[in-house]
């Protein structure tokens, strides 16, 4: 099974730019794009999809890119932010963001600065991403409610989570969360995976027999917002 396309959020004042910009990153499979014309349009849209990067124009007719970088990372911090800058933007810009590249540059420089924040969010210990009423700390293994209380995750639990979220509203059937998770030639079967989802059920489900969270669908498994 391939794994899910990334999204990325493409945020410049410029119409031409933008769609020019994104319609490049859509060539690879790995990507798909979603655009903001200013900085209230993309904290808006953040609020509402999933969002693995932001490539961030420096220049927007709202606000600077510093404020515009701050304010995304403020909505959601495990969001990584590529800021575009020209030659006479504040060094607090630059700053502030996960990777900034200088304009003009060639698409092939973006690509590897996106692929590379991407690369770093993957294996981050302290990348932290919002499930449910929990904060979800993939590295540490870890969810911490809104209490503070931290829940302990296996290995295999924190790895089905992953995959789920990331997965978005999408459903995974079960064969395809196996093999993520366990690999194409482990040889385990679904009911190892059932006894997972069980498990973690116990942990993160108010009432784990009528599972509001964690769900089962026609064909697998999906996270609910």
């Amino acid at each position: 099974m391939m794994s899910r396309s990334r999204t990325l959020m493409i945020v410049a004042g410029s119409d031409r730019f933008r769609e020019a910009l994104a319609e490049q990153l859509q060539l690879y499979e790995e990507f798909e794009c979603v655009q903001a014309g200013t900085a209230a349009q993309a904290l808006a849209l953040i609020q509402d999809q999933r969002v693995d990067l932001i490539v961030l124009d420096a220049r927007l007719p709202d606000m600077s890119g510093a404020e515009a970088c701050r304010l995304l990372r403020e909505a959601e911090p495990s969001v990584a932010v590529v800021l575009l800058t020209c030659a006479e933007e504040p060094a607090q810009a630059q700053q502030i963001a996960h990777d900034h590249l200088s304009k003009p540059f060639r698409f092939g420089a973006l690509l590897g600065r996106i692929r590379s924040q991407l690369r770093a969010r993957d294996h981050d210990e302290e990348a932290a991403f919002r499930i449910g009423g929990y904060e979800f700390r993939p590295g540490l293994k870890l969810l911490v409610d809104a209490g503070e209380n931290r829940i302990r995750l296996t290995e295999k639990e924190a790895a089905i989570l992953k995959y789920l979220h990331e997965a978005g509203e999408r459903t995974i059937a079960r064969d395809e969360l196996l093999h993520e998770v366990w690999g194409y030639n482990s040889g385990i079967t679904t009911h190892t995976l059932e006894t997972h989802i069980y498990r973690l059920r116990q942990k993160i489900e108010a009432d784990p027999s009528d599972a509001r969270f964690l769900v089962t669908e026609p064909g697998g498994y999906r996270l609910m917002p």
